[in-house]
C-alpha cells in the first residue's frame, strides 16, 4: 500500500486526483497505475484500470487470477466491474469512498454480490488515514 500511496502522489503532481494502485502476484508487482483521466482525456483511466491494463500487457493475458490489488481509495462501480472481469483474487483498499465506493460504502459489489461469476475478497482500511489526508489536502487546495 505504501507503493500505491507513492503512485497517488505522482497523480497529485500531475494535477490528477491522488489515487494509486498496485497489482501484486507472488510478492512481485505485476502492474501499477495512478489516476490519469484528466491528462489522457479518458474517463476510464482510474488508477485501478491503469494498473489492470499494465498487468494485462505485461502478462499478455486479460485474466489476472492469483493477484491482489492494493488501491488507495475504495474502487468505484466501473473499477469493481473491471476487477471482477480480470479475475483479481483480492482487493485491499485504504480509504472508503462514501460517494461512489463499490466495496460497501455506497454499493456492495466487492466482495458480496453473488450475481457475479467470480468472487473477489476485499479488505479496507489499510493506511486509511494517510490516504484520506492526501485526498482531503488535494481537494482543499483546489477549492
Amino acid at each position: 500500500m505504501r507503493h500505491a500511496l507513492t503512485l497517488a502522489r505522482d497523480a497529485e503532481s500531475a494535477g490528477e486526483v491522488p489515487v494509486g494502485a498496485v497489482l501484486v502476484a507472488d510478492g512481485h508487482v505485476v502492474g501499477e497505475g495512478w489516476n490519469r483521466p484528466i491528462g489522457t482525456n479518458d474517463p476510464t483511466a482510474h488508477a485501478e484500470i491503469v494498473a489492470l491494463r499494465d498487468a494485462s500487457t505485461r502478462r499478455s493475458n486479460y485474466r489476472l487470477p492469483g493477484t491482489t490489488l492494493y488501491v488507495t481509495l475504495e474502487p468505484c462501480v466501473m473499477c469493481a466491474g473491471a476487477i471482477v472481469h480480470a479475475r483479481v483474487s483480492r482487493v485491499v483498499f485504504a480509504a472508503r469512498d462514501p460517494r461512489a465506493g463499490a466495496a460497501g460504502s455506497k454499493f456492495d459489489l466487492l466482495p458480496s454480490d453473488s450475481r457475479f461469476n467470480h468472487a473477489v475478497a476485499c479488505d479496507g482500511g489499510l493506511l486509511a488515514d494517510e490516504s484520506s489526508d492526501l485526498l482531503r489536502e488535494f481537494f482543499r487546495a483546489r477549492r
